[in-house]
């Protein structure tokens, strides 16, 4: 483990500098066995994993392997398909190029920065770690220290399998953070809350860094009445409280047809009891509000609105019931602001251009979620709505797809990863353009006057 007391980050990138520009990270066959290395660090320490998680948010074991272990599926996928990302690939050129041929050659950045975030503190920091792995780089990895056990276990995988002077972690809170930042590095990428995100790219713009920034938003969920209702309101209940709401994708309010809202509020009380029992504290499948500055927030949020389902909380738990809001007011602070955690606000709208309309008068979100069996109703949401993604009939699903890049747009984020988009990101295609030496047209060549007409006839 690398912290900012014992060791200079200066140092640490000027190694990773250094063992960067021996090329050894270009190889392909180096990277796929970077990748085997960290896919059976993750296997060997999965109990490690598993406890942290349980310390930090009281995550269940299987939300473990649903949300954060599920990284190795990452890792399959980029070792899968890297030969074929890692190739040059040809491009066309227009008939007056006849004598050349033009490439496009993936060569990683150099040295980048990765920050975790704490709501998955495990598979938000290792994700982006395989595109960068996958596409050559080196890496210094900054864990949330505000998950504390599991920042520990990352940094203690990556110390036991991998060298400093590729990928290293520094551990910390803000100070490590702002020391970081303060460096310059090829690439940042930033998982997080919108505020701090604005902190990153100041910081990396006294650099000229490029930065990818996950962030978050509220991200509306629109239930029409054309619906199957009980699987409706599975997914939304699922989505919405998995983790105790803390989720970047979470339904953080619902839009809900007058005519549908009384039967879905039945359904999500019924589901709510099915997951989590008459008592959600006593339940073993429920998490908890990572710390004390979190819970407090939340709690304000309770005073607005009418608690309808949940509203229980217990502070030395950092616990806050499952709970629904009715008569919500737009202007309340439970409207203002990403909820991250599990209260959901229910707006009931009579027409669909209401719904829609609200959407677009607010920042684009990271995710929009629509209920509907209509096709003209989704054509028509996809088409007047803009959001960094959008799941259709489901909740959160969009996340856990390496063929679909995952990002967000405007407020919620800036560029985007998961499959080939992780190794995009972390690479820059260069352009090669060849010519051949067994042709020379003078046309281009000085004197001009005589070539003149011809240029002027060619291009109109």
């Amino acid at each position: 483990m690398i912290n900012t007391e014992s060791s200079n980050i200066g140092d640490i990138i000027q190694n990773q500098r250094e063992f960067f520009q021996t090329g050894k990270t270009k190889d392909v066959n180096f990277r796929i066995q970077q990748l085997q290395r960290l896919k059976e660090a993750i296997i060997e320490h999965k109990q490690e994993i598993i406890q942290a998680l349980q310390a930090d948010l009281h995550k269940p074991e299987l939300e473990t392997y649903l949300t954060e272990i599920v990284v190795i599926k990452e890792i399959d996928y980029a070792i899968k398909y890297i030969k074929s990302w890692t190739k040059p690939k040809k491009t066309e050129l227009s008939f007056d190029f006849f004598s050349y041929s033009a490439h496009i050659y993936p060569e990683p950045l150099g040295v980048v920065l990765i920050i975790g975030t704490w709501n998955y503190p495990f598979q938000l920091t290792i994700s982006p770690l395989v595109g960068a792995i996958a596409a050559g780089n080196c890496a210094i990895i900054k864990p949330s220290e505000i998950a504390s056990h599991t920042s520990s276990i990352v940094a203690k995988i990556i110390r036991k399998y991998f060298q400093t002077a590729y990928i290293a972690v520094v551990e910390g809170g803000i100070e490590a953070s702002q020391k970081l930042l303060a460096e310059k590095f090829d690439h940042i990428f930033f998982t997080g809350g919108t505020a701090v995100g604005k902190i990153v790219m100041a910081a990396a713009a006294k650099h000229l860094t490029p930065v990818t920034l996950e962030l978050g938003g509220k991200s509306p969920c629109i239930v029409d009445t054309n619906i199957n209702l009980e699987h409706t309101a599975r997914r939304i209940t699922w989505g919405k409280f998995i983790n105790a709401g803390q989720t970047c994708i979470a339904p953080d309010y619902l839009l809900v047809d007058k005519k549908i809202k009384k039967d879905l509020i039945d359904e999500l009380k019924k589901c709510l009891k099915e997951f989590y029992g008459e008592n959600p504290a006593n339940s073993p499948d429920y998490a908890r509000i990572i710390s004390q500055k979190h819970f407090d927030r939340l709690v304000k949020f309770l005073e607005d609105g009418k608690a309808i389902v949940g509203g229980e909380t217990k502070s030395s738990e950092r616990y806050i019931a499952p709970t629904l809001i009715d008569n919500v007011s737009l202007e309340n602070s439970v409207m203002q602001e990403e909820i991250f955690g599990p209260i959901l606000p229910i707006i009931e709208y009579t027409d669909i251009a209401e719904a829609i309309a609200l959407i677009n008068s607010r920042p684009k979100p990271l995710a929009l979620y629509l209920f509907s069996h209509n096709k003209n109703l989704q054509k028509r949401v996809l088409q007047e709505t803009s959001s960094g993604g959008v799941c259709l009939n489901d909740t959160m699903m969009q996340f856990g797809t390496s063929s679909l890049p995952f990002g967000g747009v405007g407020d919620s984020g800036i560029g985007n990863y998961h499959g080939k988009a992780s190794f995009d990101t972390f690479s820059h295609n260069k352009s090669v353009l060849q010519n051949s030496f067994w042709l020379d047209l003078k046309w281009r060549y000085a004197p001009y006057k005589s070539k003149l007409p011809l240029i002027k006839k060619l291009l109109g």
